[in-house]
């Protein structure tokens, strides 16, 4: 991706800042009965890789898997998590839908005209101000831990700007299988760009056997409320 001068300067501030910084640590506790030391963790929507750091940490004899199909924010994840010295996160440069194929993934321009990557998404809602489109990759989740062989997960993260339930739909044997605690953002402008709701996602999941949860306070809700993250986990898991 070919940077002007004002987004090298935007690229290196945010370079540093993964390298640096370490954040969500607050949500380790929240995380703790689902990530053990040897945890197999889904990063999906890997960003500059902040949660991916976090539950590298929590599980050093498990792996992450961080999808990230920017290659914007892989040019920034990809040397944080060298320079961390960060080797059980493996960075794959795919999205996950309910079905394989490419897409153009969105990223917004700041009045700065430095990239808004946390605000990259699928979908073809438009958009107010200039954006860049990159062509990317997309799998299922369930084709991945085919490929992968895994053997067990414990825990999804995905914050996908709306693409959540496509990414998990594409991964119902996955869910069945492992039966692992998902923390999802769920906020029902961006899930307009996939046609979905968060009424929807809450009523899949409950018939896969998930109760949710609102964060940080994890109060029980039997449905969606307001847009946050939620945690969902299997009801036979505490």
């Amino acid at each position: 991706m070919q940077l002007t001068l004002r987004q090298r300067a935007s690229w290196s501030a945010h370079l540093f800042k993964a390298i640096t910084q370490q954040h969500h640590r607050a949500l380790t506790t929240l995380f703790a009965p689902y990530v053990p030391a040897d945890a197999i963790v889904l990063d999906i929507g890997a960003h500059a890789g902040q949660f991916s750091k976090l539950f590298a940490r929590m599980a050093p004899r498990g792996r992450v898997y961080a999808f990230e199909p920017s290659a914007y924010a892989r040019s920034i994840m990809e040397p944080a998590l060298r320079l961390n010295r960060i080797g059980n996160v493996i960075l794959t440069p795919v999205g996950l839908s309910d079905r394989a194929g490419q897409m153009t993934l969105h990223t917004p321009l700041k009045q700065s005209t430095s990239l808004g990557y946390g605000g990259a998404h699928l979908g073809d809602s438009p958009v107010s101000g200039a954006q860049v489109d990159q062509t990317v990759t997309l799998t299922t989740l369930d084709a991945f831990i085919a490929d992968e062989r895994l053997l067990r997960l414990d825990l999804i993260k995905a914050d996908i700007e709306g693409w959540e339930m496509r990414a998990l739909m594409g991964g119902v044997q996955a869910l069945a299988r492992f039966h692992p605690a998902l923390y999802l953002e769920v906020d029902p402008v961006w899930m307009a760009r996939a046609g979905d709701t968060p009424e929807g996602l809450f009523d899949w999941l409950s018939a896969l056997g998930y109760q949710a949860f609102a964060t940080p306070d994890l109060a029980p809700v039997d449905g969606f409320a307001v847009a946050g993250d939620y945690l969902f986990v299997p009801r036979e898991r505490p």
